[in-house]
């Protein structure tokens, strides 16, 4: 199905309440039936039906289609949080006793997730240099039951070969899971390239305008309904009735706000490469990434993410992040405002556990106009 008619049409049975264009916010916790025959259908069909909302809401149920129609997959999963969906995705795969391949430096919670709890289950990792498919291969045990990747990750992008990983993984019987939060369902759909799982912080592109924390995992029927019937309803972490509203309502530009911000952001990064006080600049698209082949291969544009690592110290990347006008200095992305985020002000706790240099900045291109961020950004250039 084409994306237009994903975002605008599938889901929505207009006849079902009163021929509203807009569906409505089923707000409710419960469903009543006429008769206890039709009571106990809803029981034991939770995945399909409404009986209470911790496990079927018929506004979340909308949203839930069209998420898994964008990733080409069969069915979906919404979770309160990224890190929710996260939690959910890997503890549907492993169990006491298994091991973990994961890409190094991940998102923060995923790192936390795999070193801080899984290991008092008796669930280890190995953290490899994933950009190198052979070290994905190298650092496989017996009991390895999946692989995590980030591709690309969201502070340095780099990509692993999802494709070619999957070919080592799947004679394995070994369950591949891609955080697709950089690229949204727009600019890469890591399933066709063979991973079981994809998930999203839907905090970001999904959700757009910065007011809703949410998470998503897609994936076949079957690790779906398995999902929802252990780690969904058991954890409980889901998304409410009006936060899936406001997510479907933000569906409908989800096109046009990612090609906008991924136009304005390659304009942007095309004028900062080679600037003297720019020691290096990571963006997955940038002419001088050596992974800008299969950048190309695997997704379809980069987004509106690019990070540069400044030649100054510590007191320089203030200067120069205070001076910024179009930038709010603030952590995420996705939304409509333009954001900043230098990882000194990030805990020196994390910063060791990520490894990430004090005079590293993180920018986000919202709904901008690249020649005023441009000039934003070379104005604060000179503060250093």
């Amino acid at each position: 199905m084409d994306i237009p008619s994903i975002l605008n049409f599938l889901g929505e049975e207009h006849e079902q309440y009163y021929n509203a264009v807009a569906p409505p916010v089923i707000q409710s916790s419960n469903f009543c039936y006429p008769n206890v025959k039709a009571l106990r259908e809803a029981v034991l069909n939770e995945y399909n039906a409404p009986f209470y909302t911790r496990g079927y809401n018929p506004t979340v149920a909308i949203l839930r289609k069209k998420l898994a129609a964008l990733e080409g997959a069969d069915d979906a999963l919404v979770f309160g949080s990224g890190t929710a969906a996260i939690v959910a995705a890997v503890m549907s795969v492993v169990k006491a006793g298994d091991h973990v391949v994961c890409v190094q430096k991940p998102y923060s919670w995923t790192n936390a997730l795999l070193n801080k709890y899984l290991i008092h289950y008796n669930v280890t990792n190995t953290m490899v240099e994933a950009t190198d498919v052979s070290a994905i291969e190298k650092a496989i045990q017996p009991n390895t039951k999946l692989i995590y990747l980030e591709s690309p990750n969201s502070i340095t992008y780099e990509l692993q070969d999802i494709e070619a990983i999957s070919k080592i993984a799947k004679p394995k019987g070994i369950a591949i899971v891609v955080d697709n939060s950089y690229s949204s369902p727009i600019c890469q759909n890591p399933i066709k390239l063979g991973a079981d799982l994809v998930l999203h912080s839907a905090s970001k592109y999904i959700g757009g305008h910065s007011d809703v924390v949410a998470g998503v995992v897609c994936g076949s029927q079957e690790r779906i309904r398995s999902m929802f019937v252990k780690e969904y309803m058991n954890l409980g972490a889901i998304i409410s009735p009006h936060d899936a509203w406001l997510m479907i309502r933000s569906l409908r530009t989800l096109e046009l706000r990612v090609n906008k911000t991924s136009e304005v952001t390659w304009k942007v990064v095309d004028a900062l490469e080679g600037n003297p006080k720019i020691e290096k600049l990571y963006y997955p698209f940038s002419k001088n990434n050596p992974q800008l082949a299969l950048a190309k291969k695997q997704m379809k544009a980069g987004t509106g993410l690019f990070t540069l690592l400044m030649k100054t110290d510590e007191k320089g990347i203030e200067r120069f992040a205070d001076s910024l006008k179009r930038f709010r200095l603030a952590t995420s992305w996705g939304g409509y405002e333009s954001l900043c985020y230098p990882f000194c002000a990030m805990p020196e706790e994390g910063r060791k556990m990520s490894n990430l240099p004090v005079n590293l900045v993180r920018f986000y291109v919202g709904i901008d106009e690249a020649d005023l961020v441009i000039e934003d950004i070379m104005q604060a250039l000179e503060k250093i």
